[in-house]
């Protein structure tokens, strides 16, 4: 049985109910808000595992609270709506949601969600910290690429030499693009790299992600130089040896 925390912030007892039930039958441990505010104020106070999050609530809709835990917390977030045009779930994932689920859905499909997010992050959790005799030696372990370094011993990244903080997806992003060595990534590969292959989110997050690392680290993120994006395939990194060809 799991003991993870569920916020399920909701503001219909039609669907909070039997869905905090199912929650509990399957051992999770759920908290309850009707309304954005009281949404925001109990995620703080139970740091929760996951945040289920409806869009059209008083006080705060869920737009607001989604981009407010996710300026200060990286909690799982899965939006759940009746409303499921494509803009309304871009609009989630740009904020920062990890999910998107459209009303009606059966209490199934989100179990297998909710445990999805939660597999990625403890396999995010393992990865951070890798044992100290398998860590590269911090000199060979720097690459260059034009005004961006990545010091993988450290798992620092800078640009023109001022350190910038990326999310964990956001590196593993970067790495598993980096350890291509120049070559195109398929966007189903990136996925299972860096979401893990039994991710079932949306797979506009990748793109979503990828407009974030562009913003980080290219000069102009309208017209990438190192990110680049292979349409009908997915997206490459380019090798040092490419930029030191064109100087």
């Amino acid at each position: 049985m799991a003991d993870e925390t569920i916020l399920l912030a909701d503001d219909d007892p039609m669907i909070i109910d039997p869905l905090a039930l199912q929650l509990r039958r399957e051992g999770f441990v759920v908290h309850v808000a009707v309304d954005g505010e009281d949404a925001l104020a109990q995620a703080r106070a139970i740091d929760p595992d996951v945040v289920l999050l409806d869009i059209m609530m008083p006080k705060k809709q869920g737009w607001e609270v989604c981009r407010e835990l996710r300026a200060e917390s990286g909690v799982p977030i899965i939006m759940l709506t009746a409303r499921g045009e494509e803009m309304d779930r871009i609009l989630g994932l740009e904020l920062g949601a990890d999910d998107y689920l459209t009303k009606p859905f059966s209490a199934r499909e989100l179990i297998a969600r909710i445990r999805a997010v939660l597999r990625r992050v403890a396999m995010d959790s393992a990865q951070q910290t890798p044992p100290a005799e398998t860590a590269p030696p911090e000199e060979s372990a720097v690459v260059q690429l034009s005004h961006v370094s990545v010091n993988r011993a450290r798992y620092q990244v800078a640009v023109d030499d001022e350190p910038v903080h990326l999310s964990q997806r956001e590196y593993s992003l970067l790495i598993a693009l980096l350890d291509a060595q120049g070559a195109a990534v398929k966007r189903g590969d990136l996925v299972d790299q860096v979401w893990g292959a039994e991710w079932i989110g949306d797979p506009r997050t990748l793109d979503v992600h990828m407009r974030w690392l562009r913003a980080k680290l290219e000069r102009d993120p309208s017209k990438p130089e190192l990110l680049l994006t292979i349409r009908g395939v997915g997206y490459r990194l380019v090798a040092p040896d490419e930029i030191a060809d064109h100087k």
